[in-house]
């Protein structure tokens, strides 16, 4: 026996002789009443859940005496099982936690329980009465165990299988959906199955019925495509059995039957809708609530729609009626009676279009009619007169009928275009400058109507307000749209305030504009408290000089580490001087703000956890210390382990992929090499998404594929090789694609750009749409050229464009973009050939030039064919106009260095337009710099605040005598924003120079003053790295690591790179490391590591952690009844207090 079993041995002979010794006075021959009896004879053996039912239901029977404790201890003893209070607390205690682990014992132990048990187990679950057990000076709070239990994805999975089983046999069969519906709420949508229909009843009273599909419905956008459809079946099975319809002349479908299906109606079949009695769908029509039923369609086709819309035309409902319009729900996105609809009931469907995009898809087609009803919305009147009566349509405006409408046009219609959603920042431009045309100097009441149209002004109108009236709109419901606003112009917002003479202005800046405030200004201000922080967004900057000011007169931590975004300034040397108790006491407000922590911070709390208390250190925070020490995992802590990694993402907390992958073979030998069932794959949770791609393909059983896959869904950053395996599994599934259902498309849709370009071609073949609302879901992800090609085929298919038999244009035979092409596409759009680009129609050009301008795939010469259509289209670059510029996106990096020179860059915003691309050759940026400067007539040291953000990535393009003309001021006020450029490093040393003048040399800089400054540290000389303290290093940005030239990086010394800390570390590039000596690489692999550094370390890496209870391996069970009652047990026992009850507070489990 080795050495700790034999002391646990020990330690639990002392244990029971204490015990025995504390219940002699008891008497032992005291009748116990029968339940408590069985409950005692359930503690004997073990089964606490059981006994811990059977003191429930006891006590909601009876009342609780001061001696029942006693005289249950004393009915143990004369058994000779001789507990005290404290140790039964405790093994209760370990017994629930343990089904968090071991939730398939969950499963069991209910299965186990007899009827009176079970009954009393779902009361616990179901009803609020339930929520407390009140043994007088003892309270069990059955509420946080139903709570923490349902927040488990193991035990959810163990009680909804147990409902199944066992529930409609024991309890009502309503008060069974009630609970069921509970414990599906807290799932993921993983338990909906297909085979799960094989377990529900299938003979349910009415109203229990009624109430299930209710459930069913309520989790309708979580459940997979194959179990809303097993789903719909079950229900049908059900609804279909009065009717025993052998033929199609009847039909099984009625109003309340359409009413229960909600939104699983669309599943009927085109047949069976028609089928549907003209009587019965005008009775569902006219029901309360069958609008609010029909809104939620979103997955509806245009068919069943058209489907459904000709069965309600065939009803007493006349559908050019305004109030049966109003009932059609979603169902309108798709109407079709559309000739001879006159201006009035055309701008009616427009306004109850305003749902539409709530749609899943068809959004190509729902534009089209809007477009049409937009034409005849507007037959014999002007676009001035109607304007605001034509809802959201008014967003397919070109700009030309934007800018043709008149100033007294738009304040008209005002209260309905400050509300619409969809405008492109270009109409924006356009309708603020026509609703602000008469106004020289914005007042309050102008920019309060702007709603949604607020980040169409001007940098410049904003800066020219009155400061008193600014404050007026940030207090005011328009302020909700700041965020909306560029950071020129939220630059410009903040400059104008902060030159009031208040001293408190800087403390009611709202959250929106708060993270924009400088560090200088902070500085200035010295109103701060944490209360006032709680609700601002702050950089890291900010929060580490807040922190480090607020700690000096605040004595209690919790006030600062609850302050919100606050926590974002503790240091490791704030961690490191909290005693044992004080951290352990505040380390939840760390983990509850988890999200706000870098890597940095989490590696200080790990050592400091590890310091203070490693036995009860969360598991997860291993994974951010030196990777030797995941050996001291033993396997009875595994399961603990996984679940607490299983919760965070890992490729956030370590961002060194060598101890990724030190971590998941780890997690591979936990779960001995393969995920064998649902319960497995619960405990791993997003540790899934680093599984190795072998692993994927063969160490995850068929058993657990699926839960598996629903998993898999919310992984972003597969390797390609993962992908292969995930594809390869998927094809072992389910066949090749020709074998596929619209089910299994649907299912699989988050994977189909893994596939080849073959398969997606017969996914395009069979199941076009899909494939293309696929795609459009994806917008801005990087995807594989074969999938944009199949998406591109398909719509290319679908298209009903004619080629153009133009003989002069150059463009003879060629099929054009159409707008309905473009806007399906998306991304795919960059599969065009320049040719065909060139070849589209001005209108068209003209309608989608922003959507174009998104698209990141385009090559040079497509870029170039886009920018010769703005050419034909605006005229030469000198006639273009600030909404044209702002409307380019992409397609103004083809702009040459003559051509942007010709624009119109007198206005700040248009230039801010441009400074978001970071792809600008040097020659181009400088032409833009240069451009601003000449057509604005500002010079270098005339340039404010927002002036310097607004210019943004063409500020690299400055020359370094230009730098020291900028104003102190004013740079100081954007450093931050100007510390985020990725400039030369000539241009950052020149920035350098002058955040000196700002914070002093670099000696004197802080922990705040270097974070603030960004990729600007990167200037820093040899000789100014070398003299940085170490303990500055881990508050470098990782961009400004990045920027530091190699032979500027190895000027570090070994101590200064080990004190990096894991994130700058990992930021380290190839190149820099060719530079450095073996002793400076073996300092950045302890940093990688997250090794302690030497100026806080006590040597704790060659330790080992005493760990608490054992937990078993994800398939086995405790390893030793000794192990439950010995020295885990005692530890727990040391922090009880001696209780006068039964079972002390069950507070966790």
């Amino acid at each position: 026996m080795s050495q700790e079993p034999r002391m646990c041995s020990l330690l639990l002979v002392f244990l029971l002789s204490h015990a025995g010794a504390c219940q002699k006075d008891a008497s032992s021959t005291q009748d116990l009443q029968p339940l408590l009896q069985k409950m005692a004879e359930e503690i004997i053996e073990g089964s606490y859940l059981h006994a811990l039912l059977d003191l429930i239901q006891f006590e909601s029977s009876h009342v609780w005496t001061t001696d029942l404790s006693q005289r249950v201890l004393a009915y143990l003893s004369s058994r000779n099982v001789p507990f005290t209070i404290p140790s039964l607390q405790a093994v209760m205690e370990t017994h629930l936690k343990q089904y968090l682990y071991q939730p398939w014992k969950l499963l069991e132990d209910l299965r186990d329980t007899d009827a009176q048990q079970f009954h009393t187990a779902m009361k616990c679950l179901l009803e609020e009465k339930w929520d407390r057990l009140d043994l007088k000076d003892t309270v069990i709070n059955l509420r946080d165990i139903r709570e923490e239990a349902l927040q488990s994805p193991g035990v959810n999975r163990s009680l909804f299988l147990i409902i199944l089983e066992r529930c409609f046999q024991v309890l009502n069969p309503l008060e069974c959906v009630e609970v069921l519906g509970r414990v599906l709420k807290g799932s993921s949508g993983s338990l909906l199955q297909p085979d799960i229909t094989d377990r529900l009843p299938q003979d349910l009273r009415e109203d229990a019925f009624k109430n299930l599909s209710a459930v069913f419905k309520d989790l309708y956008d979580q459940t997979s495509a194959h179990a809303q459809r097993a789903l719909y079946s079950w229900m049908t099975g059900t609804l279909r059995t009065p009717f025993n319809v052998t033929d199609g002349s009847v039909s099984w479908v009625s109003a309340e039957k359409l009413w229960i299906l909600g939104r699983y109606m669309v599943h009927l079949s085109f047949e069976e809708i028609m089928n549907i009695s003209p009587i019965e769908i005008g009775l569902f029509i006219s029901y309360d609530n069958a609008t609010k039923q029909l809104d939620t369609v979103y997955d509806v086709t245009p068919e069943l729609a058209q489907a459904f819309l000709e069965r309600i035309r065939y009803s007493s409902f006349d559908m050019r009626n305004i109030s049966t319009i109003h009932r059609l729900g979603l169902l309108v996105c798709f109407y079709d009676d559309v000739e001879l609809l006159d201006a009035a009931l055309a701008q009616v469907l427009l306004h109850q279009m305003l749902k539409c995009s709530r749609l899943q898809s068809f959004q190509a087609g729902i534009q089209k009619l809007k477009a049409n009803l937009l034409d005849i919305a507007t037959e014999n009147q002007t676009l001035n007169e109607t304007l605001g009566s034509l809802s959201d349509a008014v967003v397919g405006l070109t700009s030309s009928q934007l800018d043709s409408l008149s100033p007294d046009a738009v304040h008209s219609a005002i209260s309905t275009l400050n509300q619409v959603k969809g405008w492109s920042r270009s109409q924006m431009v356009i309708l603020s400058a026509k609703y602000l045309a008469q106004e020289k100097v914005l007042s309050f009441y102008n920019v309060s109507q702007m709603g949604v149209l607020l980040a169409g002004v001007g940098t410049q109108a904003f800066y020219s307000m009155d400061h008193r009236d600014l404050w007026q709109v940030l207090r005011s419901p328009v302020s909700q749209h700041m965020s909306d606003l560029s950071p020129a112009q939220k630059q410009g917002v903040l400059s104008k305030l902060m030159e009031a003479e208040d001293s408190s202005a800087i403390v009611e800046v709202p959250r929106v504009l708060f993270k924009e405030v400088s560090l200088y200004g902070l500085w200035k201000e010295s109103q701060f408290n944490a209360s006032v922080l709680k609700e601002k967004e702050l950089r890291r900057s900010q929060a580490l000089f807040l922190y480090e000011l607020l700690e000096k007169t605040t004595e209690r931590p919790e006030e600062l580490l609850s302050a919100g975004q606050l926590v974002k300034g503790v240091q490791c040397s704030h961690i490191d001087a909290m005693s044992a108790h004080v951290f352990l006491a505040h380390f939840q407000y760390f983990e509850n703000n988890f999200f706000l922590l870098s890597p940095d911070q989490v590696n200080c709390l790990a050592w400091k956890y590890w310091e203070v208390s490693r036995s009860s250190m969360p598991p997860f925070l291993l994974a951010s210390l030196p990777s030797h020490l995941l050996a001291s995992v033993p396997p009875s802590r595994c399961v603990r382990f996984l679940i607490s990694l299983g919760k965070r993402h890992l490729d956030t907390l370590v961002l060194d992929s060598h101890k990724r992958s030190l971590i998941i073979r780890k997690v591979q030998h936990c779960v001995d090499g393969v995920i064998a069932d649902e319960y497995t794959v619960d405990i791993v949770g997003n540790l899934l998404c680093h599984l190795p791609a072998t692993f994927i393909e063969r160490g995850i059983s068929p058993r657990a594929w699926a839960t598996a896959l629903h998993g898999l869904r919310g992984c972003m950053a597969l390797s390609s090789e993962q992908k292969a395996a995930v594809r390869f599994r998927l094809l072992e599934q389910w066949g090749p694609p020709q074998n596929w259902t619209a089910e299994t498309t649907k299912d699989l849709a988050p994977f189909l750009a893994f596939f080849s370009g073959d398969e997606l071609h017969t996914v395009a073949t069979k199941f076009p749409d899909i494939l293309q609302q696929t795609a459009s879901k994806m917008t801005g992800m990087l995807l594989p050229k074969e999938f944009l090609w199949a998406v591109f085929a398909s719509v290319r298919n679908s298209s009903k464009e004619s080629p153009t038999f133009d003989p002069t244009s150059g463009c003879h035979g060629v099929v054009a973009p159409s707008s309905d092409d473009i806007f399906k596409l998306a991304e795919a759009n960059a599969c065009w050939d320049p040719e065909v680009l060139l070849c589209m129609e001005e209108d068209t050009f003209v309608r989608n030039v922003e959507l174009l301008g998104a698209v990141k795939g385009f090559s040079r010469a497509q870029l170039t064919a886009l920018k010769e259509k703005a050419a034909q289209v605006w005229g030469l670059p000198s006639h273009w106009k600030e909404h044209h510029i702002v409307s380019l996106g992409h397609i103004a990096l083809a702009l040459n260095e003559s051509e942007l020179e010709q624009l119109d860059l007198s206005s700040l915003d248009t230039v801010a337009s441009l400074g978001q691309q970071t792809e600008w050759t040097q020659g181009q940026a400088k032409s833009i710099l240069q451009s601003f400067l000449e057509d604005s007539g500002y010079r270098i040291q005339d340039l404010k605040s927002f002036h310097l953000v607004g210019l943004g990535s063409t500020l690299c393009a400055m020359d370094t005598t230009e730098i020291p003309l900028i104003k102190a001021s004013e740079f100081r006020a954007v450093v931050a924003r100007i510390g985020t450029l990725l400039c030369s490093t000539p241009v950052l040393a020149g920035f350098k120079k002058k955040a000196e003048v700002v914070f002093g040399t670099p000696t004197e800089w802080t922990s705040s003053i270097l974070q603030e400054l960004g990729t600007i540290a990167a200037g820093l000389t040899k000789a100014e790295l070398r003299m940085l303290n170490k303990q500055l290093m881990p508050h470098f940005q990782p961009s400004a690591i990045r920027c530091l030239p190699g032979e500027m990086f190895k000027e570090l010394s070994t101590e200064q790179i080990a004190s990096l800390g894991p994130q700058n570390a990992a930021s380290v590039t190839f190149s820099q490391r060719l530079q450095l000596s073996s002793a400076q690489l073996q300092s950045l692999q302890r940093a990688l590591d997250g090794a302690k550094t030497p100026s806080w370390q006590t040597d704790p890496e060659s330790a080992s952690p005493t760990w608490l209870a054992s937990t078993g391996s994800p398939t086995g069970e405790p390893t030793s009844r000794v192990l439950w009652l010995g020295c885990p047990l005692l530890l727990l026992m040391a922090q009880v207090p001696m209780l006068s009850c039964l079972f002390g507070v069950v507070q966790s489990w």
